[in-house]
């Protein structure tokens, strides 16, 4: 509650208050008249809980102050407001056009669209003097939004790091007019709500018993694993990039002259285009060795609006400079919608006059999905079938974050940023193996659950089951 930053993102595991601490941070101006507040929740149900919890704590902070039920709004005795607000669909934010507000909240942030979130920049601005405006959400890892955000506050910098923005408009004359916005994520835990912890003490012990992927999000708030997530078998842990041992991501070698080598490629303008090199081994083993994501640096998924024969020489560039790549045969497989010839000239004839070429990949969905399962499974010595060099880092920000579609329970949802992954789905097809059962690797002795036992045997007794 004390950063300054225009944008602050609290989140991680569950029991760190994140919901008491955005009602509490919409109160600090309502001493103020003209001040405007609001709280968004992804549906209008979702948003039960919040308003109950909100007539407890407004209602002992400001017992003259009413809530009217019809507008989901609270008036203060000052005449300041705080409204809640719902975005089911994205053509909902449209009904926040022409409103204006000193603090914008969203309770779970990863529920919606970066689009969205985004859009309410724009409403972010003062109803008068002497008021601040700023945004503030809290999250979970996993939902739709999880790649987004992650993006946008975790990976960029460790917790409670300050990431400044750097902005330039040009003014009526024509001159440009530089401004910094800045933003910051804070960690929450339930290891530092000590109110939880001593009131209900089982709280960790339910989150403990929780699914492997549930428990890391909740109890740990690792942004690597979570509910929905497609890829559970993922692992990037840089301990191991050396071993190759139990993890995908390792150091960059020089790739043996006999080993295969390829490409795929998906093709984007407004959205991001993706191309990844690969090399297979003499076991079948595939290694993305080098990529090239356009996407414009520090907003996910967008394009950076390159035409086909630009990222053409983009990638003839490429292959003439890697030492991996420079001197090899590299035949190349694409999404088949780049042979369409309806319009003109296809992407693949446009691409193949600056003499790059590609042949249709095989876009079955389901199978392509099942071949990272098979090649992201771990052996019991855990080697898997599938590493990705560490300067991949399109993919390796983009795929551990992908989701199931609700409704196609079987795919992964397509509204998230999943160029990469189609991509390189379209290789793994031109290269199938049989399926492999994952293996997990053993829990380490220093899990930090079993830590916070230790620390407290003095007052609970702890039984691993």
């Amino acid at each position: 509650m004390s950063r300054t930053e225009f944008e602050a993102l609290y989140g991680g595991a569950a029991g760190g208050g994140k919901s008491d601490y955005l009602l509490v941070e919409a109160l600090r101006q309502v001493g103020i008249p003209h001040y405007r507040a609001i709280i968004f929740r992804k549906t209008y149900p979702e948003l039960a809980d919040l308003i109950s919890r909100s007539h407890e704590l407004y209602g002992a902070a400001y017992p003259k102050a009413r809530y009217n039920e019809s507008r989901h709004e609270w008036k203060f005795p000052s005449g300041a407001i705080i409204y809640f607000g719902s975005m089911q669909h994205k053509k909902d934010k449209l009904r926040y056009q022409g409103r204006h507000f000193d603090f914008v909240g969203f309770d779970e942030l990863t529920h919606f669209a970066q689009e969205e979130y985004e859009y309410l920049f724009s409403r972010t601005r003062s109803s008068g003097p002497g008021l601040r405006t700023y945004i503030r959400a809290t999250a979970n890892p996993g939902g739709p939004g999880h790649a987004w955000v992650k993006a946008r506050f975790i990976s960029i910098a460790e917790p409670g790091t300050t990431i400044e923005q750097e902005v330039e408009i040009k003014g009526p004359d024509g001159k440009s007019i530089r401004m910094k916005r800045s933003r910051i994520f804070i960690q929450s835990s339930v290891f530092d709500n000590q109110a939880l912890m001593e009131n209900n003490p089982e709280y960790i012990a339910n989150l403990a018993m929780m699914p492997e992927a549930e428990r890391k999000a909740l109890l740990y708030g690792d942004w690597d694993s979570f509910s929905g997530q497609v890829f559970t078998e993922w692992r990037n842990d840089p301990a191991e990039y050396q071993t190759q041992q139990w993890t995908h991501v390792i150091e960059p070698f020089r790739i043996p002259e006999g080993w295969i080598i390829g490409r795929s490629y998906d093709f984007g303008y407004a959205k991001p285009f993706s191309v990844g090199w690969y090399a297979v081994d003499y076991n079948g083993c595939v290694y993305r060795i080098r990529e090239l994501y356009g996407c414009k640096e520090g907003e996910a998924n967008k394009g950076i609006e390159v035409d086909p024969a630009g990222q053409a020489r983009m990638i003839r560039e490429i292959e003439s400079t890697d030492e991996n790549l420079k001197g090899r045969r590299i035949a190349g497989v694409a999404d088949p919608s780049i042979f369409d010839v309806s319009r003109g000239d296809s992407i693949a004839d446009i691409m193949a006059r600056e003499g790059v070429y590609w042949s249709p990949g095989d876009n079955h969905r389901i199978a392509g999905k099942m071949q990272y399962h098979y090649r992201m499974a771990f052996n019991a010595e855990g080697r898997p079938m599938f590493y990705v060099f560490n300067t991949c880092k399109a993919f390796i920000r983009t795929i551990p974050p992908l989701v199931y579609d609700e409704k196609n329970v079987e795919d992964i949802d397509t509204t998230q940023e999943d160029h990469v992954y189609d991509e390189c789905r379209y290789y793994l097809m031109q290269h199938q193996i049989a399926r492999r059962e994952n293996m997990k690797k053993p829990v380490p002795l220093n899990d930090p659950l079993d830590l916070y036992k230790k620390e407290r045997q003095g007052t609970y007794q702890f039984i691993r089951i």
